[in-house]
């Protein structure tokens, strides 16, 4: 449970029951239901964000530590913790070793090391946390982490040293250069995904942004740098290097995000800013309630 809700003397990300959330003319938010409304919604959804709240009244603001990015509410007393920065920081650990070897660090020019983590924690572990997502009733969170944990997978399943064999196949067909250019077309099908999801970003918080941005600045210098190769024919160094260095930027980034959604005050002593856009329910829901006051 974050913070914002075990300590009432911070601000909540979570509109109160009652107040206006600035959305569609300052419309009140509907309040909570009634005992017996709560019964039926927990017998017809089971558990998760559907089972409290009735999505076609209430409007509610997202809120920094999880993974979602649109208006529901927490749900208090629920059976599963929020998986998120599990979910985050096994991509950022991945994401930040692939990285930090694009960008040559220790002059390191094989990644295969990636392999093992790509298996067990970015591709494993995060498809785990958006199952876990999908468990608790967020759809974004279970898309966005299930998928990403599938392409760790994927990327591992294509460089495991004399495992599956695709890329010697792909190369004992066409060179390297069919190798590269099938390994760039799958980077941008990635950039192309992920940029739908950073759409989905747009009302939510600057770091929940910042991540999928950057992100997305990574596949995109990636897949032009394995289709964009050098005179010699390999993967542009400069564009990869590039594609290495938001790569780490996402990393951090994705870490930021996992820190706000663990620090609570029973375990630190602050909490993690994540800043709101102007034109969020958030920002606009904190400014008619400055109006009315």
């Amino acid at each position: 449970m974050s913070a914002e809700q075990n300590n009432p003397a911070l601000e909540k990300d979570v509109a109160p029951e009652g107040s206006s959330d600035g959305v569609n003319g300052g419309a009140p938010i509907a309040p909570a239901l009634t005992e017996e409304q709560t019964a039926r919604a927990a017998a017809r959804f089971g558990y998760g964000p559907l089972s409290v709240v009735n999505t076609k009244e209430a409007n509610l603001r997202p809120f920094g530590g999880e993974f979602q990015p649109g208006l529901y509410k927490s749900v208090e007393q629920r059976k599963f913790a929020n998986p998120a920065p599990l979910g985050l920081c096994a991509f950022a650990l991945t994401t930040f070793v692939l990285s930090a070897i694009n960008m040559g660090a220790r002059d390191i020019t094989e990644p295969n090391i990636v392999v093992a983590l790509a298996f067990g924690y970015g591709g494993l572990v995060q498809l785990l946390a958006g199952m876990w997502e999908m468990a608790v009733g967020n759809t974004f969170g279970a898309t966005a982490l299930s998928s990403y944990g599938g392409f760790w997978l994927s990327f591992a399943i294509v460089l495991t040293p004399g495992g599956f064999k695709i890329a010697s196949t792909i190369e004992e067909a066409g060179g390297t250069a069919m190798f590269d250019n099938s390994f760039g077309l799958m980077l941008f099908g990635w950039f192309i995904f992920t940029t739908i999801l950073l759409f989905c970003t747009l009302r939510s918080t600057v770091a929940f942004f910042l991540l999928f941005f950057f992100l997305d600045l990574t596949f995109l210098l990636l897949g032009i740098g394995y289709i964009h190769r050098d005179a010699a024919g390999k993967p542009n160094p400069p564009v990869i290097k590039a594609g290495g260095f938001f790569g780490l930027l996402a990393a951090f980034t994705a870490w930021y995000n996992a820190l706000a959604g663990m620090a609570d005050n029973s375990n630190s002593f602050f909490i993690i800013p994540v800043a709101h856009f102007p034109w969020s329910p958030t920002a606009r829901s904190r400014k008619t309630e400055r109006e009315q006051a």
